[in-house]
């Protein structure tokens, strides 16, 4: 490197950089790119548009700060889960998008919906639960035998279907016992109880 005290020249530009302007490359005599940085960053872009493929824009991000790929938007570090195995430490997207794209990975793998599919089940409930028509549908119901997506309920009527064990038997005399119907048995005669139907 002793060749270029001062500085470099890039063939492709034409300027004089300074030696910190070039990527190392352990292969080339001086050991530096023959190209600097902007020259060889812009001929690689386009030889990716030569084979049909994008690149994506450099934006420049302050220090403390990262550009989430998904949202596009430069947050403070504060706003990204550590990753110990990144370059960089932290994880590859913001914690609003990882939390978007888990979710939707939970929905497909468990259930097979993808996110429109699920957003078309809740637009054809009007958005509320499918038992108590009134608290918003968040939660998706399944048969826990084969699996089958039913709808889509608030979180009190999941639960509670989940502790009924999904039995129409056990449902219906919830229905009768929350009416006021009777739900003991019945002494007819002594020693002979009527069961509730």
């Amino acid at each position: 490197m002793s060749e270029f005290p001062e500085g470099k020249g890039c063939p492709r530009c034409g300027r004089t950089l300074p030696l910190d302007s070039f990527a190392s490359n352990k292969s080339m005599r001086d050991g530096l790119q023959v190209y600097c940085r902007e020259c060889s960053a812009e001929y690689y872009r386009q030889r990716q548009e030569a084979k049909g493929k994008s690149v994506r824009v450099k934006v420049p991000v302050p220090r403390g700060h990262k550009r989430c790929p998904q949202c596009g938007v430069v947050k403070p570090h504060d706003q990204w889960e550590r990753n110990k195995s990144s370059s960089d430490g932290w994880a590859s997207y913001c914690r609003e998008c990882r939390a978007e794209r888990n979710r939707a990975s939970y929905f497909q793998r468990k259930y097979g919906l993808s996110p429109a599919e699920l957003d078309e089940m809740i637009a054809e409930q009007q958005g509320v639960c499918c038992i108590c028509l009134a608290a918003p549908a968040v939660h998706v119901d399944h048969c826990h035998e084969t699996g089958r997506v039913r709808g889509v309920l608030c979180f009190s009527c999941n639960a509670a279907l989940g502790h009924l064990r999904d039995r129409p038997d056990a449902i219906r005399r919830a229905a009768a016992y929350v009416e006021g119907n009777s739900w003991k048995p019945i002494l007819v005669a002594p020693g002979v109880y009527q069961l509730p139907s």
